[in-house]
């Protein structure tokens, strides 16, 4: 549902894309399935995880994509590969084209602490790219008051992040939706909409085309 997004979003100037496959264990496998797609779309695609240099590899890219997986062990192996400051730099100050999916989301925002997976490793901080002053639930699900299973809802979680001092807003998206960020605005796509927790607030839902520019900013009115 996303493939005319991405061509929009990369445009005609990318030729290449850089693939981050750290979220799996089978970064062959992962790499070759996201070539075949992306050279669907008429784009190479190197694999970071082939480079002899992932520094250098940053450095070079063209656009970067961080694919979904294990967000604990995505984040360690940035770490481990000293990639943190580089795709911050690369895409912050250089202005390269940046696509998450899933956990690759995830660690684009300020921390992963509102990720839905297992802590398989330990990466040495929580704190993630900052590429966006706040964070985002993947694959949010609603509350379904028919299911048997009597464990937190997503929500609860939420808000139960949201009762340490001084977390940011986190961005519930349904699956089909994405969050285009250019420049200083953010606005939300795809078919099924978002809802947005505020601490201290009700949670608020947002329906597809939604200007959410307004959570860029160090001085969200929104967030205390």
């Amino acid at each position: 549902h996303c493939q005319q997004h991405i061509q929009n979003f990369l445009g005609q100037k990318v030729k290449r894309v850089l693939f981050i496959p750290y979220a799996l264990h089978d970064r062959d496998a992962y790499a070759r399935t996201a070539r075949e797609k992306f050279e669907s779309l008429g784009y190479g695609l190197d694999s970071i995880h082939e480079s002899r240099d992932p520094v250098e590899a940053i450095r070079k890219s063209e656009a970067i994509f961080i694919g979904g997986g294990n967000t604990f062990r995505l984040l360690k192996a940035l770490y481990d590969n000293s990639l943190i400051h580089e795709i911050r730099k690369r895409v912050l100050e250089d202005g390269v084209p940046y696509m998450g999916s899933s956990a690759g989301t995830n660690v684009a925002t300020v921390s992963i602490n509102t990720t839905n997976d297992m802590p398989i490793v330990y990466p040495p901080s929580l704190k993630a790219l900052g590429l966006v002053p706040f964070n985002i639930n993947p694959h949010y699900l609603d509350p379904d008051i028919k299911r048997t299973h009597m464990g937190e809802t997503r929500e609860e979680r939420i808000r139960q992040y949201h009762e340490e001092p001084n977390t940011p807003p986190v961005l519930g998206l349904r699956e089909g939706t994405m969050l285009l960020v250019e420049g200083d605005k953010a606005t939300l796509q795809g078919v099924t909409g978002a809802r947005l927790f505020l601490r201290g607030k009700k949670p608020t839902e947002h329906e597809p085309g939604t200007d959410f520019s307004f959570l860029l900013t160090d001085s969200n009115p929104l967030n205390p």
